[in-house]
């Protein structure tokens, strides 16, 4: 008997992934890690942008290294009445398509859900765009920087009475892609056990950010308050900040009423700390100016490092502001696999991303770097059933490369 706990989580799960860049990939990426078999179609020659996004390695991003792992790359032209046959083929045997084009794009090629739900009954078709499949919007070109936009994050994002700033990276497609993620997860468990069929999971990206927005809207239904951008605080929590040192920058989360305490005897201050009206957190917001002062008038005189060993030593929450090489340095990474040695199909070793989430029993993994354009079209077409005279024929007309 085959040892299923020895098995990948999603075992036995079969991906066609059509999207391209960040949201749709990113999804692919996440049920590759866990053990899908993720083929990602491209269009012949130019392949997806992410292959030349950002800084380049011998010609290729090394942001695509992590987006495409686990993945096999097969080039497409899914503009052609062949390439729309191909991929009919072989969605017809896949648990999962995630696609993340204009809609109306894949129905214009003969592949809707009718279609395809049609041809595949228990199909998950996961189709992440800028405002969704319905409403109003759908047909305006959406991408994840007016996702996080419409969905309310850039407006609390900076300093007050400032530009709204971008958070420094890809949220809004990275939301959609996790939501989108639960989504196929969830409706896989469905058809597993209420009765075979599949089902289209529609994500729109200001709706994905939306959702992780809070109380924002109840504030506003109750009382009619529009929150605004609050800097690095932690508006209506106090204190909880980003306080200053000789040599950086300290984030203190002092905002439980017995940390609270224990913060302000560290400070120096068990005026503040006992004072009746600062025991809880409405008292202290009231008063989170003269508690902010007091907290950087001792932190100002002292280096980060001596900042955080006080305070973990009286156990305050606090940390220091983390860039790339701090991240790479940092030995609690390493402990928990968070930096991986990964080596490149060019054959160069890359630190990478470990996996989240950390499953007990069947963690997720590297199993294959990120695939070459079309590295693995003969393989993928092969097992649909293709002879190597119908592969080289389908090369000659440009359908594959």
């Amino acid at each position: 008997m085959t040892d299923t706990a020895s098995l990948p989580a999603l075992d036995g799960v079969r991906v066609i992934e059509m999207g391209q860049l960040i949201a749709g990939p990113f999804a692919g990426k996440t049920l590759g890690e866990f053990g899908a078999e993720v083929v990602k179609i491209e269009p012949p020659g130019s392949g997806d942008p992410l292959r030349n996004w950002r800084m380049l390695q011998d010609g290729t991003s090394v942001w695509w290294q992590v987006s495409s792992r686990n993945k096999r790359s097969i080039a497409l032209d899914l503009r052609t009445s062949k390439g729309q046959d191909i991929a009919r083929r072989l969605i017809a045997e896949a648990d999962v398509l995630i696609e993340n084009f204009r809609p109306g794009t894949l129905e214009d090629w003969g592949l809707g859900w009718d279609a395809l739900s049609a041809l595949n009954p228990g199909l998950v078709m996961l189709r992440i765009s800028g405002y969704g499949q319905t409403g109003p919007y759908r047909d305006l070109p959406g991408f994840g920087a007016i996702g996080e936009a419409m969905g309310g994050l850039r407006h609390l994002t900076g300093e007050p009475g400032r530009v709204p700033v971008r958070v420094g990276v890809s949220i809004g497609d990275t939301l959609a892609a996790l939501h989108g993620t639960i989504g196929v997860l969830t409706a896989l468990y469905h058809r597993k056990v209420n009765g075979g069929r599949g089902q289209v999971v529609d994500v729109a990206l200001h709706e994905a950010v939306f959702n992780v927005m809070e109380s924002l809207i109840p504030e506003y239904s109750a009382f009619g308050a529009v929150r605004g951008p609050a800097g690095s605080a932690l508006p209506g929590i106090a204190p909880s900040n980003a306080y200053r040192c000789t040599d950086g920058v300290v984030l203190v989360a002092g905002n439980g009423d017995s940390i609270f305490k224990r913060l302000m005897d560290v400070i120096g201050r068990p005026d503040l700390g006992g004072a009746s009206d600062l025991a809880s957190n409405a008292g202290r917001v009231a008063r989170v100016a003269e508690i902010d002062a007091a907290i950087e008038a001792w932190t100002q005189s002292r280096s980060v490092s001596d900042v955080l060993d006080t305070l973990g030593a009286a156990r305050v929450p606090a940390g220091r502001v983390y860039t790339a090489r701090d991240i790479h340095e940092d030995p609690h990474y390493r402990a928990r696999d968070m930096i991986l040695r990964q080596r490149t199909r060019d054959g160069h070793e890359l630190d990478v991303p470990g996996i989240v989430p950390k499953l007990s029993v069947t963690p997720g993994g590297v199993r294959s770097a990120a695939p070459g354009l079309g590295d693995d079209t003969e393989g993928v077409l092969a097992k649909a059933g293709f002879s190597a005279q119908d592969i080289a024929a389908l090369r000659a007309k440009g359908v594959v490369a």
